[in-house]
């Protein structure tokens, strides 16, 4: 596959042409505990498992001047609100994001969700990031407010939660609708519809999700694994990642027409350029992992021993990989501990656009 036609036809929000890339990702599987056999399924006959995400945290950000400021840092345009209607509220809008450094590197991925500030008749915005970062990531933003009438602040009261289909069935029989109110947000996930939706909650999330019930987490990160989505610092470290490398662009996550932010040289050339050598891939461990698991940055190897990228992070069986992409179809495999070999395939998601070679 030509990564430079891959990249090209990777227009935010859109598709590309239709084509084939030959290796595809397994069928998707319902989403249940007892799939991962961790446990028996509780969840049997509920349409949607709902995840709480203990991990991410939330940061606000209002002002007079929050869009501007933004706007300067992140790799994306801002979900802003449209006009609300006289008996309701404006639809909730939600959009994916890098912040990145000086040398177009990630330095945190971020959803956004745009706010209506009622008392200033303006639009505020939530970030959703690492709960782990959260603090570096205030920082960052206080250290470009400058003399902007900007407020940045931890806004715990919100939990956040993902909500996924358990089959593509369950869809039809309880849709669900956006919503927007002072104690709940739930609006489609913007990476991809394959992460199904995220809900900003102070109450439990299953009881605002008709058909909901509360999911395994593991079942989540092996979800998000299998469908290539990276989320963290785990799978994004800072200032390493690179954003095109990651699938930003597929992801819905940049803007190439939006004015200037801070790393937007690189990631604008290479984007231009249209070469993109290598992307993070998600791989299946065909042996099973050494009980000390597999180290972050681990060389991933040809059947000959020619380096062909870098394992990033994973759950189980399942992760991420920065592969060569004209290098994935053969046997990978990875030297662990002892000398001991760990075969592994990569796969494409489906949901990435296709191209023919």
């Amino acid at each position: 596959m030509a990564a430079a036609a891959l990249l090209r036809s990777a227009a935010p929000g859109r598709g590309g042409p239709a084509g084939s890339w030959r290796l595809r990702v397994a069928p998707r599987r319902r989403l249940t505990q007892g799939s991962c056999s961790r446990s028996g399924d509780p969840t049997a006959g509920a349409a949607w498992a709902c995840f709480r995400l203990d991990e991410r945290a939330l940061l606000r950000v209002r002002g007079p001047d929050s869009a501007p400021f933004l706007l300067g840092l992140l790799t994306n345009e801002l979900p802003l609100l449209g006009p609300a209607a006289a008996d309701a509220p404006p639809p909730p809008r939600a959009g994916y994001a890098h912040f990145l450094n000086v040398q177009g590197r990630t330095l945190y991925d971020v959803i956004l969700y745009g706010l209506r500030e009622h008392s200033e008749e303006m639009s505020g915005f939530l970030l959703e990031c690492d709960s782990s970062v959260q603090g570096e990531l205030q920082k960052h933003l206080a250290l470009y407010r400058i003399r902007r009438k900007v407020t940045v602040e931890p806004h715990p009261d919100l939990r956040v939660w993902a909500v996924l289909p358990r089959s593509p069935e369950a869809c039809g029989a309880a849709p669900l609708q956006e919503r927007a109110g002072a104690d709940a947000i739930l609006v489609r996930d913007p990476r991809t519809p394959r992460m199904g939706w995220r809900l900003l909650t102070q109450n439990e999330g299953p009881a605002l999700v008709p058909g909901g019930r509360l999911g395994d987490l593991w079942d989540y990160h092996q979800h998000r694994y299998l469908q290539g989505v990276p989320e963290g610092v785990r799978d994004l470290p800072p200032g390493v990642a690179l954003p095109l490398e990651s699938n930003l662009a597929f992801m819905n996550g940049v803007s190439f027409t939006k004015g200037c932010y801070i790393g937007q040289e690189l990631t604008a050339r290479t984007h231009h350029m249209g070469v993109i050598r290598k992307r993070l891939f998600p791989v299946r461990l065909l042996d099973p992992p050494p009980t000390s698991g597999i180290a972050p940055g681990a060389a991933v190897l040809t059947e000959s021993g020619q380096t062909v990228g870098k394992y990033r992070a994973g759950q189980g069986n399942v992760g991420l990989a920065l592969l060569h992409s004209e290098k994935i179809k053969g046997p990978l495999h990875i030297r662990a501990s002892k000398g001991a070999q760990v075969a592994l395939a990569a796969s494409v998601p489906d949901w990435w656009p296709m191209v023919s070679k």
